[in-house]
């Protein structure tokens, strides 16, 4: 099955997920600097939230980039993650409008936390028990950082309950870890495009 349609469909996906994020951001009452003190908590969490995306659209690109078919396997596994990024923006709006109170600073993790796991199932059914894809299975090697990324959320889950700050230093360290590219996939790819 040609990839092409499951990279336009899930870009458009995730596209309306982050307009419908924007659309939660409040517009404020008045005309001065002090009416937007509100709104800052929201707009720290937007931030955070399409920052997210941007990396989850990046690296499904990128990831898709290296595949060379998909089956049926796949794209329930693509339609697994897009289901939990879809709930980015609800996990979003109320962490802000609730200035990263305990229990949705918490579930904004456990959002997170399966939209990490989703796209290791992803990553594992495209990679695929066979080996098939030799391109994906060498660019992805141990694949730490997803590991580690899971290992953070899983912390900092309860650590919302200790002191919010924590959790959310935990969520802004994965965003981060994530910004720094990893080139594997590229190289790998230009080896191969160098060699036809």
């Amino acid at each position: 099955m040609n990839k092409t349609r499951l990279e336009a469909f899930s870009d458009a996906v995730i596209a309306i997920i982050m307009t419908i994020m924007v659309l939660e951001l409040k517009i404020p009452k008045g005309t001065d600097l002090e009416s937007l003190r509100p709104l800052f908590p929201g707009f720290i969490a937007y931030l955070l939230s399409f920052l997210y995306l941007g990396i989850y659209w990046n690296n499904h690109h990128h990831m898709l980039q290296a595949t060379e078919k998909v089956n049926g396997k796949v794209l329930w596994a693509n339609l697994h993650l897009l289901f939990w990024l879809s709930l980015i923006p609800f996990a979003t709006g109320w962490m802000g409008e609730n200035q990263f109170a305990p229990l949705p600073t918490a579930i904004y993790g456990v959002v997170l936390l399966f939209c990490a796991v989703a796209y290791a199932v992803l990553q594992a059914t495209i990679v695929n028990p066979e080996g098939e894809n030799e391109l994906l299975t060498s660019a992805v090697g141990k694949d730490w950082k997803g590991k580690i990324s899971i290992g953070l959320y899983v912390a900092a889950i309860p650590l919302a309950f200790v002191h919010r700050a924590i959790a959310g230093a935990l969520y802004v360290a994965v965003a981060l870890m994530w910004l720094i590219p990893n080139r594997r996939i590229e190289e790998e790819i230009e080896k191969i495009e160098e060699h036809e």
